[in-house]
C-alpha cells in the first residue's frame, strides 16, 4: 500500500542476494564532496559528508554514459544492478539542496534535469508521468540478455526499467518527484523546473482524483497503465506538501482545493484512541487497520505540523522500536554491534522467522532497524521539539551513524568501490515489511538522503 517501490512489490524480492559480503577498505575520489579516507593517521571525515560522498559516488558511477543521469538506489550487491528509483534521486536532490552548497545545488539540478528529460523522453507516454525506475548503465540481466545503455537510450528515449517490471507510474513517488523539482524552483527560479511540477500535479489530478467515500487521491497506474484501487495515506500526506508548494508558487486556487482534498483523507485515516495514522484503503470506502507502517506517522507531522496529530510520533517511536543485535533471530550484524531504530510496520515485528521473505532470499530479523525510517522519525521529532525530543532525536542518528561507519563494508556502485565508511545501509538485518517486500543491509541513497535531511534538520514536506 504504501508503494514506495512502486505497485508491484514482488519484484523487490530481488533484493536480498548475496548478503555476507565480507568487509574490506576502501576508498574512492571524484566524490565532489569533502570526504577524506580513513586512512591511518587522518582525520575521519564527518558523517554528513560520508553520506554526500555515497550520494556523489552513486550519482557518477557511470562516467562514460553522458552526463544526463539518475542516482544509483542501492549497491550492486542488492542484485538490481542499475537501477534509479524515481523517489530515491527526488530525495537525493532534497539532500544536496539541504547543504545550501554550490557543489550541491549543481548536482540538485543535475537530477533535476534528468527528471524532466525522463518525462519529455518517455518512450511510450508524453502526459508528465514518470515511471517507478530507471536504468543508469549497462549490465547483463539475470536471464543472459544485455542492458547496454546508460540513462538515455540510444533512440534519445528515457531507460525504463522494464527488465523488473518497474513501469508503472505511483502516486507517492509522483508526488516526490514534483516536491524536488518545486524546491528546485523554489531555491532557482528556473521556471522548466516549476513546469515539470506542474505537468506532475495535473497527472496526479487526472490520474488519481477519486469520488469514493474516503476520498482522496488512488495509488496511480501499472506497467499496462491500469489504474490501481488503492488509496495510500502516504500518497495523500506527500500530496498536501505538493499541493501546497504548487499553489504557493503558481498563485492558482486549484491546487488549493487539490490540497484540502488529500489532507481531509489522511485525517480521514487518524485513530484518536491509538494515536496513529492507518495505511489507507483498498477500495476506497473500508480502511485498512492492518498492517500500521512507520512512515505515515512521521510524514503527516512533517507535512501537516499538526499538534492535534503529533501523537503519532510517539506511536512510532513506543510501538515500532526494535533493538538489534548478533543474538536476535536471523540477526546479520558483527559480533559485539547493536542498533536501534523503528522497523517498517507493525507486520514486521511478527514476520515468520522460520520463513525466507521471499523465495530465495533469507528469513527475517524481526528486530531489524528500518535506517530511512528512523531517519525521518529523527527528523520529525527535532521538527516537534517537545520535551525529551532531541534526546531522543540525537540518539536514533547516532544509531544511523554507527550503521554507515560499521555496516555494508565492501560493496560498490557501478563496479567501483565506495568510498570508506559511506553511505546508510536500508536495514541493519533483513526485515519483512509486512507489505510484500522486505529490506536488506545495502547501501541506500533514500536511507542515506533522509540521515541527512535529519541531521541537517531539513524538513522537506513542510510547504
Amino acid at each position: 500500500m504504501t508503494g514506495r517501490q512502486g505497485p508491484a512489490p514482488s519484484r523487490r524480492s530481488l533484493i536480498g542476494a548475496g548478503l555476507g559480503i565480507s568487509a574490506a577498505g576502501l576508498t574512492a575520489a571524484g566524490s565532489g564532496q569533502a570526504f577524506a579516507a580513513g586512512s591511518a593517521g587522518a582525520r575521519p571525515a564527518s558523517a554528513q559528508a560520508r553520506g554526500h560522498a555515497f550520494l556523489a559516488a552513486a550519482m557518477d558511477a557511470y562516467p562514460g554514459h553522458g552526463s544526463i543521469r539518475l542516482t544509483q538506489s542501492y549497491t550492486d550487491q542488492a542484485g538490481l544492478f542499475s537501477t534509479a528509483f524515481t523517489y530515491d534521486n527526488a530525495l537525493a536532490i532534497l539532500a544536496h539542496l539541504a547543504t545550501r552548497t554550490p557543489a550541491g545545488l549543481t548536482r540538485a539540478k543535475t537530477l533535476g534535469d534528468a527528471l524532466l528529460y525522463a518525462q519529455g523522453h518517455d518512450p511510450a507516454y508524453d502526459d508528465g508521468r514518470l515511471r517507478q525506475a530507471y536504468n543508469v548503465g549497462p549490465y547483463t540481466f539475470y536471464d543472459g540478455s544485455l542492458q547496454p545503455d546508460g540513462f538515455v537510450r540510444a533512440d534519445g528515449t528515457a531507460n525504463v526499467g522494464t527488465q523488473f517490471g518497474f513501469t508503472g507510474t505511483a502516486v507517492g513517488d509522483m508526488a516526490w518527484a514534483g516536491i524536488a523539482l518545486s524546491a528546485l524552483a523554489r531555491r532557482t527560479g528556473a521556471r522548466r523546473f516549476l513546469g515539470g511540477a506542474v505537468r506532475i500535479g495535473e497527472w496526479i489530478e487526472r490520474t488519481g482524483r477519486t469520488d469514493e467515500p474516503l476520498g482522496g487521491f488512488k495509488f496511480g497506474v501499472d506497467g499496462a497503465n491500469q489504474k490501481l484501487p488503492f488509496t495510500s495515506t502516504e500518497h495523500n500526506t506527500d500530496l498536501v506538501c505538493l499541493f501546497g508548494r504548487l499553489a504557493r508558487l503558481t498563485g492558482d486556487r486549484a491546487w488549493q482545493e487539490r490540497r484540502g482534498r488529500a489532507e481531509a483523507f489522511v485525517r480521514r485515516m487518524w485513530e484518536p484512541s491509538g494515536g496513529f495514522f492507518y495505511t489507507g484503503t483498498n477500495d476506497g470506502v473500508t480502511v485498512n487497520t492492518s498492517p500500521v507502517p512507520e512512515d505515515t506517522q512521521t510524514w503527516t507531522h512533517l507535512a501537516l505540523g499538526s499538534r492535534r496529530h503529533s501523537r503519532s510520533l510517539d506511536w512510532a517511536a513506543a510501538e515500532l522500536a526494535v533493538l538489534d543485535h548478533s543474538g536476535r533471530v536471523n540477526s546479520t550484524v558483527p559480533a559485539g554491534q547493536s542498533y536501534e531504530g523503528v522497523t517498517f510496520s507493525s507486520a514486521s515485528l511478527l514476520a515468520n522467522e522460520d520463513a525466507p521473505i521471499a523465495a530465495g532470499q533469507p528469513k527475517p530479523d524481526r528486530s531489524g532497524v528500518w535506517f530511512e525510517g528512523t531517519a525521518h522519525l529523527a527528523l520529525a521529532l527535532r521538527d516537534r521539539g517537545a520535551r525529551g525530543d532531541e534526546a531522543r532525536a540525537r540518539r536514533l542518528i547516532a544509531s544511523t551513524e554507527k550503521a554507515q561507519d560499521l555496516l555494508g563494508g565492501g560493496q560498490t556502485v557501478g563496479g567501483t568501490p565506495l568510498p570508506e565508511r559511506c553511505g546508510v545501509v536500508s536495514a541493519s538485518s533483513p526485515l519483512d515489511t509486512g507489505f510484500g517486500f522486505g529490506y536488506y543491509p545495502y547501501r541506500h541513497t533514500g536511507a542515506t538522503a533522509w540521515y541527512l535531511m535529519a541531521a541537517g534538520r531539513y524538513n522537506p514536506l513542510r510547504v
